[in-house]
């Protein structure tokens, strides 16, 4: 188990007006809308989401990091806990074209509007009950989803993807090292259900068995 960070970069790319998250707004009623994750969430206002979540090529750099640094060959199988639209795992598709691509969302909307290259790998599911065999992919993934679960579903998500994976995997979440960073987090956050230091994610990770590598990302 490591600290990784693949993708800090393009989270710190992003500009955000963190008072303008909540004030004028019904940040409550945001958060509900946000909470369906269908057209509103992805493609509808930013208040309620992405503002318009499209592919243009941001997720390239990332794979590539991620296929370097895990030596990972054609034919490599990649499970994404928390697709989306599929916009990582097109880019691993690109770069190893006989690997296998496999994503997994719960949000229909999401899977329907996916990068065609990738489409026919995604299912609808849960991240805490993963319809796959054990010791299945080479590298299990999951970016910015795990937060969005309350603590059971958490707890069995990070146990389903030590389960499926073959001893690698990497996992981004939300995190706070301050009290400036929790509120900005507040603030920002539309989904999130598992605010937490990374003194305890890290704790979470050692008691449900979760092996693999893992980084932060903080609103500053």
């Amino acid at each position: 188990m490591a600290e990784v960070d693949f993708i800090g970069a393009l989270h710190r790319a992003s500009n955000r007006d963190y008072l303008a998250r909540v004030v004028g707004r019904d940040k409550a009623a945001d958060a509900e809308v946000a909470l369906r994750f269908d057209q509103a969430y992805w493609d509808g206002d930013r208040h309620a989401g992405y503002g318009g979540y499209r592919y243009d090529g941001r997720w390239r750099v990332v794979a590539e990091a991620m296929v370097e640094h895990y030596g990972l060959s054609d034919g490599a199988s990649i499970l994404d806990v928390g697709c989306g639209k599929g916009f990582l795992l097109h880019e691993f598709a690109q770069l190893l074209p006989g690997s296998q691509v496999v994503g997994l969302d719960l949000s229909e909307y999401a899977l329907r509007n996916a990068q065609e290259s990738v489409a026919r790998g995604l299912t609808l599911g849960d991240a805490a009950q993963l319809p796959f065999p054990d010791d299945h992919f080479d590298l299990v993934i999951s970016i910015n989803t795990l937060h969005n679960l309350l603590l059971p579903d958490l707890w069995n998500a990070l146990r389903e993807i030590q389960r499926v994976g073959r001893g690698t995997s990497y996992l981004t979440v939300e995190a706070y090292r301050d009290e400036r960073e929790k509120v900005n987090l507040m603030y920002w956050q539309l989904t999130c259900r598992a605010f937490h230091k990374p003194e305890e994610w890290r704790w979470l990770f050692r008691h449900t068995g979760y092996q693999g590598d893992f980084s932060f990302i903080y609103f500053e």
